[in-house]
Formats: C-alpha cells, structure tokens, sequence
C-alpha cells in the first residue's frame, strides 16, 4: 500500500499515469491531502472510479486527538496525536505577534539521550513518514482553526536523524498548492549530527538551522548530550562554519540554561570566543523543569545574557510558553502512556 500523503507532486502524476487518469489529477489530489480530507471520497470532483482506486492501493493517514492541553496563560495548545499504528507524538501550537508557530515531531521517541529531554525517555521506536509530519500542521491547523504561518522541526525526535523523510515533508510542505509554508519560516533544530549537516548544507535551503549546543565545552556538553561524545564541540563548530560558508544562512545556537552546570562565566566566555568571526545567534532558554531530571532552571539566565552582549554576541532569551501544561518536550507522551527511562 502506498502511504499517499508522502508523495511528491512527480510520484502522484506517475501514481496517476498508472491508473489511467490524467496528470491534472494529481493535483487535485495533492490539494485534497494538505486540506486534511479524512478519507478519499471527500474529493468531491474525482471520478468515482478513482477514488475507489486510490481506495484499494492507497493509505492516507490521519491522526485521532489523544490529548489537548490548552494554556490558560497564553493559549498555547500542546497536542498528543495517536497514530494509526498506536504511537503518539506531540505537537505544539504557539502565539506570537507575528503570527502562530508549529513545533512538530519528527520521530517517536528518540535515540539521542540528552540528559535534559523527557523525548528520549524509552528511546527511539520508530522514524515518522513524511506524511506523518505534515499531518502535524494540517490537522494542528484544522482542529484549532488557527492559520500556522511558521515551523519549528523541534519537537520529538532528532530531524536529521530520520534525514530523507524530513527532507520530503519540508518539500510539500513549502508547496504552493499545499500548505505553502515558505522556507525562511521553517527552523530545524538539531543536537550537531556533523555529517548530516554537511549533507543538509547541500540543499542549501532558506530554513534556518538551530543547534541544540547547551554548553561550549566538551566536558559539559558530553554530560549534558552523549552525541557530543563522537563527536566534540571542536568539530561541531568547524562544521557549524562549513554550513554558513556554503548555505549564507547564519545558525541559531540553542542554549538551555542549566543551574550550576552550563551558566558560568566562563563557559559565557568561552562561548563567545567561540563565535567570533561566525554570524550567529544565540537562544538562551529558560529550562522546564522536569521533574524526573535532577537539571534545574539557571537563576543567572539574565547575567549570562549580558555578558555575552558585552563581547558582541546576539543574544535573546526565548519566552516561556504554555508554563501551565506538560510544556517540555516529551513530557505529555510519557505522561499519557506511563514511559519509563531505560
């Protein structure tokens, strides 16, 4: 069976050609998949015989609300989609004046191990189609009634670690008969795979990458994030440079603010020397606080920030939304299905 939504525009016209329809249909088709028809005979203006076709060869996925948070603060709406297979992933909906974000998952459960994370409690279980991750913002869309105009690729799972699938849905997803989410509002975070960045930069697409950097040393990197292991902060930030030299697009380091741990001076310090000579940005985010994690929010997000201003670094302290519901990433998964570290 083909998982349809995951098709290309050139797959669906060849899926068609088979089928003996003409390649307008495709079209049609892709247009009826990214307005979140439940089932193919909402497309009203296919022949019959069509869609009992696509019926018979064809799966189209759509994820049930498992559970909805919805802030009292800001309105922030965290989402658990149960997929058709029983797993369930979380996506989140936020408010901004320039409009509303998506932040999406792109694996359930992940591999990475980042000791701050409640997504990597059980480990990985499976990589999500390209289908499954678009379904997060049309059905997102659908259910709130909310118009998304931007996408952070932050949520479950580590994006470059399930490579070909999220480089397929941020292709339907920039589709101007789709969704239409142009690419200088899609951010994709990652934990610093060197060689899938290498391979990302390639592509040179107008997204914006961020990475999950959370310390400038490697002995506190690799405690906090045991992919630093293989690879060290070093590498990362030669690669980090490599990127910006080929793709023009300055890279958003994310850097979640650990008591005691990442939030010295010096390592605000060493952070800069670091960046010198790199257009970049840094992301200081106040950390949720886990309770399975002995990690506690930093009480020194402010001085830290300062101190990186005063040697030249861009700095923002991203705001802290939806602080009345399982905000952290994760958290509502393993809350609803009783997932325990291994």
């Amino acid at each position: 069976m083909i998982e349809i939504k995951s098709c290309s525009r050139s797959e669906l016209t060849q899926l068609m050609s088979e089928l003996g329809q003409p390649a307008f249909r495709a079209k049609q088709v892709f247009q009826w998949l990214h307005r979140g028809v439940e089932s193919f005979d909402e497309m009203s203006n296919l022949p019959k015989t069509l869609r009992e076709q696509l019926k018979e060869q064809c799966v189209l996925t759509v994820p049930q609300v498992e559970r909805k948070q919805v802030s009292k603060l800001d309105g922030t709406i965290k989402y658990l989609w149960r997929l058709a297979d029983g797993n369930c992933v979380e996506s989140v909906l936020m408010r901004y004046q320039h409009g509303n974000t998506i932040c999406v998952s792109s694996e359930v459960g992940c591999l990475m191990g980042c000791a701050f994370c409640a997504s990597t409690l059980g480990g990985l279980v499976r990589r999500l189609s390209a289908g499954e991750i678009l379904d997060q913002v049309i059905f997102v869309q659908k259910e709130s009634g909310q118009p998304i105009s931007n996408i952070v690729m932050m949520g479950i799972g580590e994006p470059l670690d399930n490579f070909d699938a999220v480089m397929r849905f941020l292709e339907l997803v920039n589709d101007p008969d789709g969704v239409n989410i142009g690419m200088r509002h899609i951010s994709l975070s990652t934990c610093g795979l060197v060689d899938k960045i290498d391979k990302l930069a390639g592509h040179r697409l107008q997204l914006t990458l961020s990475v999950s950097l959370h310390a400038p040393d490697d002995e506190t990197r690799s405690r906090l994030m045991p992919v630093n292991r293989a690879v060290g902060v070093d590498c990362l930030f030669d690669c980090c440079r490599r990127y910006f030299e080929t793709t023009g697009r300055r890279i958003s380091y994310e850097y979640a603010m650990v008591d005691g741990v990442n939030d010295h001076d010096w390592q605000a310090d060493l952070l800069a020397k670091r960046l010198h000579g790199v257009p970049g940005h840094v992301n200081l985010i106040p950390l949720n606080d886990v309770r399975e994690s002995p990690l506690k929010p930093s009480r020194r997000v402010r001085q830290f920030q300062q101190r990186l201003e005063h040697q030249g670094v861009t700095v923002t302290v991203r705001r802290k939304l939806g602080g009345d519901i399982d905000a952290s990433c994760g958290q509502l998964r393993r809350k609803t299905l009783g997932i325990k570290e291994q």
